[in-house]
């Protein structure tokens, strides 16, 4: 395959802004919807005035209150429902958390529709509220006692805490995550307008199925009346990963208006409404041999959730499989506090486990006096440390080596603070593991041939600028022996196929299986293997179409049917005959101004292992933008918690602080591109999240190396090594 064919599929348009995000969909004659929010951190609404929202010119319709028949309950996601949260405002006088909506506005314009908003005034009966883990106030729930469900029970391997007691070298150490929100370029965005009965959205999501069947549900009609397009999303990383609760209130708008509605949240309502990365709390104890091999292992963790919706921790899934530890104890607290329900944002859990669990191994390599890398190759697991399965494929060793190569890693000096730079600036080389768990769900493509030889892909997955549309071209033209110039791919639109939920690194892995399916059954259909239009032409069609759906291993036809109902249905990490993971290795150079102690992080070296690496161009972009990431969340990011008002007090791009071109230093990508066979016949698992994990203790480690000084809590600061 050639240089240009393996592109960036829909970079012309997307550079050019041919690519329609929802935000660009202006209908004739929309109306313009916003929120006006709560401005107290729980408690109740004594009495609302919408009279100056009403006198605003423009303003069309305000409203405070709907009926639980007018909009019924939806359910959170992760509890079988559909929506990012199972508390829907607009329905009672219940104020949960600051800037949880109190009225809709809709008006001609959105400058009247913000005046408006602006304008309604309410009278609260406030009550304490808490929101944060270690306030007064909040509750805390053993998370296998709260949530009985096999998968998110306790992991125990082994009697961890008496192997702990036995071992000649111990790390006990507490590690500090704050909550983080995406902050995605585009906002929460939505479109609905009525033809007749049909309700059709245009909506930023990660999961148009949700939406279909919780707007159906809320609303009391038939899904098959409802279309939801989601052509192309301006970044979701796991926040869109359901539906909210503005796009009842603005269907019903629209209804009652008779004309569309448009709403975009500005961005201190994304912050305040949308879900985000819950703070958290890691206890790690490893004990270990003089010589560093693992003997037991202890992660304990008290995640942040909210009091309408337990938002379950999967921390410790990652961190027991990282290194072949013979005895294991994970703990998953969670502690209800007044905020929104929490959700996913790239590697969710993984990201803030593996920063605690790695530091703990760095601390672990300098009471043993092993070198980080060595210390990581002599505790490599060869089966599943949990279930004894074997993985279906696992090349960390080999990310850690070739890694360690490209960096010059043998030219570190062990001793803290002993490398410095030409400058004055003094060096710290830091090294973390990351894994991240590889699922698959169930997906439906359909794949049409035509004459003159194009091909129409079909099928379930969402572009959030990752890259599926180029994996799925790239799939087919290599397949079919066609340019890709001649692939066609849709994706995110329930009127084509069923959209579930893409997320956690499954996009990809489960689409292409299904595509390559629908391939088969196109040439068999034509009975040839090449010269696809020819064939086409001979059946005297203009088009042949075929369709195909995939499972994960183990899954049955229930578990399709359950995606076509807008549900949940994940296979993974642990299937009946193996274990399935992708891997990844970060090398990290740090350099500390030694007057200021400004932190810069000049180059990185991340190797990964996701099997076949289906779209190169696209995928070390994924590790790029992931390095980036983990910059942010090193040094930068927090949502700082509001223990005055409530709420957050970061809701704007100018305080929640990110990485910008002048942060970011020189980042190596390679990949083992071994593909994994036996987790799917394309061999494609899981790289978008694996990438971020690991980035942040390796920047922590160096900054140990550096400065001599052990950082437990994120983001590090320059006050930190002053």
């Amino acid at each position: 395959m050639t240089a240009m064919e393996t592109r960036r599929v829909d970079a012309y348009e997307k550079v050019t802004g041919r690519a329609r995000y929802t935000a660009d969909r202006v209908p004739e004659n929309v109306v313009y919807a916003a929120f006006a929010t709560a401005r107290i951190g729980k408690g109740r609404i004594a009495g609302i005035d919408t009279s100056a929202a009403e006198a605003v010119p423009g303003t069309r319709l305000v409203i405070t209150k709907f009926g639980a028949d007018e909009l019924r309950d939806v359910g959170f996601v992760l509890a079988g429902g559909h929506a990012a949260q199972s508390l829907q405002p607009l329905r009672d006088n219940r104020v949960a958390y600051r800037g949880q909506p109190i009225a809709l506005v809709l008006a001609d314009n959105p400058i009247a529709a913000t005046e408006a908003a602006q304008a309604i005034t309410a009278v609260y009966e406030p009550e304490p509220f808490a929101v944060k883990i270690d306030a007064d106030g909040a509750e805390t729930l053993m998370q296998e006692q709260a949530i009985p469900l096999p998968f998110l029970a306790d992991i125990k391997v082994g009697d961890a805490d008496a192997a702990l007691q036995e071992s000649p070298v111990r790390i006990n150490s507490t590690y500090e995550h704050p909550a983080q929100h995406a902050a995605p370029i585009e906002p929460f965005t939505s479109v609905v307008r009525w033809d007749g009965d049909k309700l059709i959205v245009n909506d930023s999501t990660q999961n148009a199925n949700a939406v279909r069947f919780g707007l159906a549900t809320q609303l009391g009609i038939d899904p098959a009346g409802v279309e939801v397009i989601s052509s192309h999303i301006g970044g979701g990383f796991g926040t869109k990963n359901a539906m909210y609760g503005h796009l009842g209130p603005i269907a019903i708008a629209a209804r009652r208006l008779g004309r569309p509605v448009k709403m975009v949240l500005p961005r201190p309502q994304n912050f305040h409404t949308g879900n985000f990365r819950p703070a958290s709390v890691h206890t790690v104890r490893l004990g270990a041999d003089e010589n560093g091999r693992l003997l037991a292992a202890v992660h304990e963790v008290d995640q942040q959730t909210s009091w309408h919706d337990l938002f379950p921790s999967d921390a410790t899934t990652a961190t027991s499989r990282l290194y072949a530890t013979p005895t294991f104890r994970g703990r998953q607290r969670l502690v209800r506090t007044d905020v929104p329900t929490p959700g996913f944002m790239r590697a969710p859990f993984e990201s803030p486990a593996v920063f605690a669990f790695e530091s703990a191994m760095d601390e672990l390599a300098y009471a043993t006096g092993r070198d980080p890398v060595q210390l990581r190759l002599a505790n490599d697991a060869t089966v599943d440390p949990v279930t004894g399965l074997p993985f279906s494929s696992r090349h960390l060793a080999e990310c850690l080596r070739r890694g360690a190569a490209r960096f010059g890693w043998d030219q570190r000096d062990p001793q803290p603070g002993s490398m410095i730079a030409d400058d004055g600036s003094i060096v710290g080389w830091g090294v973390a593991a990351g894994c991240y768990p590889a699922s698959i769900v169930p997906i439906v493509a359909h794949l049409s041939a035509t004459a003159d030889g194009a091909i129409i892909v079909a099928v379930g997955g969402h572009e959030m600028g990752q890259g599926i549309r180029t994996a799925v071209a790239l799939l087919v033209a290599h397949e079919l022996g066609v340019p890709v110039d001649n692939v066609t791919v849709h994706v995110g639109d329930t009127r084509v196929a069923p959209q579930p939920f893409t997320a956690g690194s499954w996009g990809t892995s489960s689409a292409l299986p299904a595509v390559r399916a629908a391939i088969a059954e196109l040439c068999k259909t034509l009975g040839v293997t090449g010269d696809v239009p020819a064939a086409v032409r001979a059946t005297g069609k203009s088009v042949v179409t075929v369709s195909a759906s995939t499972l994960a291993p183990g899954q049955t036809e229930e578990s399709l049917e359950q995606v076509k109902g807008g549900h949940l249905a994940i296979g993974g990490p642990v299937f009946p005959e193996f274990v399935a993971f992708s891997w990844a290795a970060h090398f990290v150079e740090v350099r500390v101004e030694p007057t200021t102690r400004r932190i810069r992080v000049p180059r990185v070296v991340s190797v990964v292992d996701c099997g076949r690496v289906a779209s190169p161009t696209t995928a070390a972009s994924q590790v790029r933008g992931a390095v980036v990431w983990g910059v942010g969340a090193a040094l930068r990011e927090e949502s700082v918690a509001d223990e005055q008002f409530g709420g957050f007090l970061t809701t704007t791009l100018e305080e929640y602080t990110v990485p910008v071109n002048a942060d970011i230093g020189e980042i190596e990508v390679d990949f083992i591109d071994e593909p994994d066979l036996r987790f799917n016949p394309v061999g494609v698992k899981g790289l978008g999240e694996v990438s971020l994990v690991g980035v942040a203790p390796a920047i922590a480690n160096a900054v140990y190396h550096a400065t001599g000084r052990r950082m437990r809590r994120l983001p590090i600061r320059v006050e930190h090594v002053l």
